[in-house]
């Protein structure tokens, strides 16, 4: 097992040394401009790019890919890198800090205010599908339902809170992700028959059903018992 002893240390690699999986989708133009400026201001990378170490003298690209697009347009031969260490944590919290990706809110247990602000943001990027959602409608039937059964963010579009499938739950997908609890106790369609529809109405509320005003037994028995 190779152990790590460089983790946190800033140091000046060579760029021969470092490999790059997922590089920056930063416009071509950007990157040309960006490192004409870094060679006229002396060719030092003050935003040191994010790496993982491979093996001896090898190492990977985990965070700043832009930094690394710019330095390699630049020519530059060597450039400043913190070690990061090679976990899965550490790729992530790299690039979400390097703003490279959206952070996930768990909207099983998110709290009212943190939906209200995730579909804020939502609502508020250029040309966002969701900008006719009411926000004050959306957060409240979402943070009401419930959620921390859900398997699927498509329970959402039963809402009828004008998020609808397609564009707007895709959106929605970037920035909510689900951790749903274990339902106590699963039943056979026989044993569902026996129950009430009350009682059924409670199971699949607890499920993560929704719309369940208008089923009648038979429905709510053949979607309890899938």
């Amino acid at each position: 097992m190779m152990e790590y002893t460089d983790i946190g240390t800033l140091k000046y690699l060579y760029l021969d040394e470092i490999e790059i999986t997922n590089g920056t989708d930063a416009d071509s133009f950007l990157i040309e401009v960006a490192a004409k400026l870094l060679q006229q201001t002396g060719g030092r990378n003050w935003l040191p790019v994010i790496v993982k170490e491979l093996s001896e003298d090898r190492y990977e690209v985990i965070g700043n890919s832009f930094v690394y697009a710019v330095a390699e347009r630049a020519g530059l031969e060597r450039i400043w890198c913190i070690i990061a260490d090679g976990t899965e944590d550490a790729r992530n919290i790299s690039r979400v800090l390097a703003r490279e990706e959206t952070p996930k809110l768990n909207l099983s247990t998110a709290s009212r205010e943190e939906i209200k602000s995730a579909l804020q943001f939502l609502i508020e990027q250029p040309n966002s599908p969701l900008k006719t959602v009411k926000l004050a409608t959306a957060t409240a039937r979402i943070d009401e339902a419930p959620r921390q059964f859900w398997k699927s963010l498509d329970s959402i579009v039963a809402l009828k809170c004008g998020i609808t499938k397609g564009k707007g739950l895709d959106l929605l997908k970037t920035v909510f992700y689900l951790t749903p609890q274990p339902v106590i106790g699963e039943f056979s369609e026989e044993t569902l028959k026996l129950k009430t529809v009350s009682e059924l109405k409670t199971l699949a509320k607890e499920k993560g059903i929704v719309g369940l005003s208008k089923m009648k037994k038979a429905e709510l028995v053949r979607i309890l018992a899938q």
